[in-house]
Parts: structure tokens; sequence; C-alpha cells
């Protein structure tokens, strides 16, 4: 055993043989350490846990849990469909509640959480107005002008005093944010639950039936135009962000604040824009919302749901938030309708969070976001 120079490095390597470079003294890779393999691996351990206990269980209870509800879901399909259909429509809602969290945190990096406040103010101004005899339309003017000046207001009075600070300091800001929100709305709007002007808005109503796969579907009408809504809002905004100047000034916004103001793109009109765009989205929402259930400062708990959609799409990624509003919207409607008669009731409420938990385990960026590589 001697060294050897190759290419100018010295090596370890005997005498008439190949010496060892760093290619070959490198370690194999671990698949372990990918974090989708050790997640399909729990999970096929799961399943095969779950058949195992299914047929060695005497009483039951680990048939019912594993194997039944996958049972009535072939036996019958047509309440299957219903139940993937309201998922549909509560993920997009959910998607967009989580589109204007992503807006907001790509252009400054901070969660704000003032955005559920927002979707309640903004739905609560809509009512308001018209309840003063303001015409329906008009009130979502007059609304949208009522968000404008409320983007205006944070930016001069909130982030700019803030710039540079550290992000838990702005992260603390939106707190206040949502606080001063809510005994200002209360105190105009007052604490009672108010009924959405959807019929005013044109939003239809009724039900759709249809027969298929043996058994009845029924389609609600304002959960096909809020699903469509929802939709086009999505996709506007994503082509936007994408295509325009705006966006582009965004996205260098998102990348480096230092390099977006050396290039002469001004951060206090990017973020008035942004919070105009969440106001927007919050509008569109609250709107949404109140007309299938109502107006009220329980949406805001509602709103909060974007948390483990962002968890799963990841932060900074529009389509994380579609396809993670899609997951956490169906898996909530399916875990309460299947399993939740197991267990009392009450699976919608943390079935969420239960989800974002496993995915902060194994892929903590999400599945779209950019994996954070720090250098110690």
């Amino acid at each position: 055993m001697r060294l050897v120079r190759d290419d100018g490095a010295f090596c370890i390597g005997r005498e008439g043989t190949e010496p060892m470079t760093d290619a070959t003294l490198r370690p194999a890779p671990n698949l372990l350490s990918n974090g989708w393999v050790k997640a399909g691996l729990i999970l096929a351990g799961i399943v095969a846990a779950a058949m195992l206990a299914a047929r060695l269980d005497g009483s039951g209870t680990a048939y019912k849990v594993f194997i039944d509800p996958f049972v009535q879901m072939v036996e019958l399909p047509d309440l299957f469909v219903q139940t993937i259909w309201e998922g549909l429509v509560t993920g997009v809602l959910y998607a967009l509640i989580a589109l204007g969290f992503v807006l907001i945190f790509k252009a400054s990096g901070v969660f704000n959480f003032a955005q559920g406040i927002m979707v309640v103010f903004a739905a609560l101004t809509l009512v308001g107005l018209h309840e003063k005899g303001v015409p329906a339309f008009l009130a979502v003017i007059l609304t949208l002008g009522v968000m404008f000046v409320l983007a205006v207001t944070i930016e001069r009075v909130v982030l700019r005093p803030l710039v540079n600070q550290p992000d838990i300091i702005l992260f603390m800001a939106t707190f206040g944010i949502t606080y001063f929100l809510i005994g200002f709305g209360e105190s105009v709007f007052g604490g009672s639950p108010k009924q959405m002007i959807a019929e005013q808005l044109w939003l239809p109503k009724g039900a759709i039936d249809f027969n298929i796969l043996g058994g009845r579907v029924t389609l609600q009408k304002i959960d096909i135009a809020a699903a469509i809504i929802a939709s086009v809002m999505i996709a506007a905004l994503a082509l936007f962000f994408q295509y325009t100047r705006i966006g582009r000034a965004l996205r260098a916004v998102a990348d480096s604040h230092k390099a977006a103001l050396s290039v002469g793109i001004s951060l206090n009109q990017i973020w008035v824009i942004v919070w105009f765009t969440a106001g927007i989205v919050a509008l569109i929402t609250g709107i949404m919302w109140g007309a299938r259930s109502d107006v009220s400062f329980a949406l805001e708990i509602v709103a909060l749901k974007a948390l483990p959609v962002l968890i799963l799409g990841g932060f900074t990624s529009i389509p994380g938030a579609i396809v993670g509003g899609l997951i956490i919207g169906i898996g909530e409607k399916l875990g309460e309708f299947y399993w939740g008669p197991l267990i009392g009731g009450g699976v919608e409420s943390w079935l969420a969070y239960f989800i974002a938990l496993g995915f902060l385990l194994f892929r903590p960026q999400g599945l779209f976001g950019d994996k954070i590589i720090e250098r110690i």
C-alpha cells in the first residue's frame, strides 16, 4: 500500500492496481434517506399489518377499521362518488384560501396569519354595504375598494416600518392585524351571523340529481358554481403571475429582495399589489363559503385549514396549493363519512392536521416546495 498520484491529487492504492479516487471512495446512496421511500415502506407495512390484524382479530374491530370502509366504497359506488364530489368542492375552496397565503409568503417570506380574518372581513363588508341599500354588484366593487385601502394601509403602517426586520417580527405583526380586524369588524358589523347575498349576486340555488352507478348522486348548484369560480380564479392568478411583468417582479422579489431592488423593482408597490390580490381572493372565498353556510367569524377557523394545505403543497407553490387543497378536501370527506362513525364523528375537524403532520415527518418542504439547504 502506498500513496500514488492521480491527476494532481494523492490517492490510496496498491502497486499495480487502479488507485482509489473520490468517486470510488464515495459511499453508495442510501435509499432509506429518501422521504418518499421511507413513506412508501411505512405505508406498505401499515397495510400488511392491517390485513394481518383483520384476519386474526376475533372481535372484528380491525376489519371495521381497515377493510369494511373500502368494501362500502365498492358496494355503494354512488355514495363514494357523492363523497368525492363534496371533497372536491371543499378542496378547491381550500386551495383558493391557500393561494392568498402563498402570494404573500412569496413576496415577503412571511406567513400571513391575517388571511383568515380577511376572508371574514371582506364578506361582512359586502353584506353590510348591501344592508345599507347598496346594490349587490356595486357593493362588490366598493368592497374591492375597501380591500385596496386595507392593502395600502398595511403596507404603509405595518410593512414599510418593519423592512429588514426578522421574519418572526413580521409574523407577529400579522397577529396584530388579525385582532384589529376582529375588533373593528365586530364594532362595525356586529358579531351575529349574516346571510350571504347569493341570490342578488345571481348565484344558483337548488340541486341536480344524476342516476349513476345504480344510485343517485346529488350536486348542489351552488357547489358547482363555487368549484367553477374558484377554479377560474386560481387559473387566472396562476397565468397572471406567470406571464405578466408584475408576475415576474413578484418572482424576483420572492427570490431575493436585494436583487429585486437592484434592478429597480419597488418592494412597496409589489407588497400593495400582493396584499390587494390576497384581498380579492379573500372576497371570492368569503362569497363562496358564505353562500354555502353563512357569514360569521367562524369562517376564520375554516380559513386556517389552509395551513395543512400549505404544508402539503409547499409555501411558495401555486400548483402545490391546488394539489394540497384537493388532498385535504377529499381526505376530510372520506375520513368523516367512512371512518367517522367508528369513533363518534368529528374526523373532519382534525384529519387535515394529522395528514400535515405526516408530511412534516417525511417531506417537510411539501410536494412542490423547494428543499432548503443551509451551509453550516
